[in-house]
């Protein structure tokens, strides 16, 4: 379950990354990297189960990482 928490992390801080720039300079970088618009909204989608991932095994990954 690790690769999973670890996975998951990464995805956030991107997501998180990504969202920082679209509000401070109006610049989405999921589609400067992958110009084709599928593989973002793939991304999107992985980013969103991510989050809800964290959110409902929060104390789990905590007890875990311990």
């Amino acid at each position: 379950m690790k690769k999973i928490d670890c996975l998951c992390c990464l995805l956030l801080v991107l997501g998180g990354l990504n969202w920082g720039l679209i509000g401070f300079f109006d610049f989405n970088l999921l589609s400067y990297l992958f110009r084709e618009t599928w593989i973002v909204r793939v991304l999107y989608v992985f980013i969103g189960f991510a989050g809800v991932y964290h959110a409902v095994a929060w104390k789990s990954v905590h007890k875990r990482n311990k």
